[in-house]
């Protein structure tokens, strides 16, 4: 896999459907054992299997965008168990899995793959001109 925007949210970014900066956007853990990533035909929360989603999800709160870069503050999320975590997935919280669109999914990070221990975990995001991401 690889740090990738999914072609849907691309689209939609295009066309005005998703607003980083007004939108309700989260985050998830994912075990790629269980989710095998397809950015041209996976388009919803609800592509991902459950049994792919180790924790989560979190708000990203006080989201930015600079020079067309995505930031927002970076995510803890609390006494996380379960498999191995290989990636994060970042998405546009509708209120219902079969709308909510994925936006990208982040593999490549420092400290991933991981295996929870029951601690809290944080999702540092970059601090280089990308960001989260970069349209």
């Amino acid at each position: 896999m690889a740090n990738i925007l999914y072609d849907s949210a691309r689209q939609l970014f295009l066309e005005g459907e998703i607003n980083w900066l007004t939108d309700t956007i989260k985050c998830i853990l994912i075990d790629a054992g269980e989710y095998t990533l397809d950015t041209s035909t996976d388009q919803y929360l609800s592509d991902i299997p459950s049994a792919a989603r180790v924790a989560g999800p979190e708000l990203l709160i006080n989201k930015t965008t600079t020079s067309g870069a995505a930031d927002a503050d970076d995510v803890t999320f609390t006494s996380v168990t379960g498999e191995s975590i290989e990636a994060v997935v970042i998405y546009k919280d509708t209120g219902e899995e079969a709308t909510s669109p994925l936006i990208m999914c982040i593999d490549m990070a420092t400290g991933l793959p991981i295996t929870p221990n029951g601690g809290d975990m944080v999702i540092a995001w970059g601090d280089d001109d990308n960001r989260i991401f970069r349209v």
